[in-house]
């Protein structure tokens, strides 16, 4: 209880600025701080995984790919899902690009599952760019408690 100070409403009031200095201590340094591009996801394509007693189920939204172009590759816990989209020419001779926001290349995204999958009980489905994965567990990785002695 010692360090008790007396508030003065009029405090902000005596000062004779064209700004008040919050506004003031806005505005500082905003031209000395470097400017970036807003950094995009470190994911090109967003994923839902869900666990039950058997299975994990993957959702990944991939719009604009064939499923001829995705690959999906399982090994143990390891999860490999990459997709690649090629250029196509649909100009004609003479044509002029006036604006091309079709993207082409490829994109790649892996992730380990907490158990060992079955890979031979697995299955992947495409529609609507939606790719569902079923990945059943296989039985042999299942968790296995020790007792400490």
């Amino acid at each position: 209880m010692t360090d008790l100070t007396r508030l003065n409403p009029f405090k902000g009031l005596t000062r004779v600025e064209p700004l008040p200095r919050d506004m003031d201590d806005l505005f500082q340094g905003f031209f000395m701080k470097p400017f970036s591009w807003p950094q995009m996801s470190r994911h090109p394509f967003p994923i839902d995984v869900t666990e039950n007693d058997g299975a994990y189920t993957v959702w990944a939204e991939i719009p604009g790919f064939r499923k001829e172009d995705i690959q999906v590759s399982v090994h143990g816990d390891q999860v490999v899902i990459s997709a690649e989209a090629k250029q196509e020419k649909a100009e004609k001779e003479g044509d002029l690009v006036v604006l091309r926001e079709c993207s082409y290349g490829r994109q790649y995204r892996s992730f380990t599952l907490p158990q060992t999958v079955d890979d031979t009980k697995t299955t992947a489905r495409y529609e609507d760019g939606i790719l569902k994965l079923t990945l059943p567990k296989k039985a042999d990785g299942a968790l296995k408690k020790i007792t400490v002695q």
